[in-house]
């Protein structure tokens, strides 16, 4: 059975920075692309960032010179780190598996609340 742990969330003021981890158990990771999302109140969900098994990674316009995200396969853990928050950062974030058949699994997400 595929878990996804995410943790690393919190309150954070405006510039500051987070790192969110995602740990992941039940497949062989190294196979699998890792995603980030996160979701407003009163919003859709959002794609934030991705990276590939082979290490290829995208961001959301919105993130992009702020986000990272990174993995290593051997600790089945993928990061993202966040720098310079915005008030507009505040969401719920989700890290989801995507593996060679189809299948996606979601985390149960981490709340991250960026104010003064």
């Amino acid at each position: 059975q595929v878990q996804l742990v995410e943790s690393g969330g919190g309150l954070v003021q405006p510039g500051g920075s987070l790192r969110l981890s995602c740990v992941a158990s039940g497949i062989i990771f190294s196979e699998c692309a890792m995603g980030w999302y996160r979701q407003a109140p009163g919003k859709e969900r959002e794609f934030v960032a991705s990276i590939s098994s082979a290490g290829g990674v995208n961001y959301a316009d919105s993130v992009k010179g702020r986000f990272t995200i990174s993995r290593e396969n051997a600790w089945n853990t993928a990061w993202l780190q966040m720098n310079t928050l915005k008030p507009e950062d505040t969401a719920v974030y989700y890290c989801k598996l995507s593996d060679n058949y189809g299948h996606n699994y979601w985390g149960q997400g981490t709340q991250v609340t960026v104010s003064s």
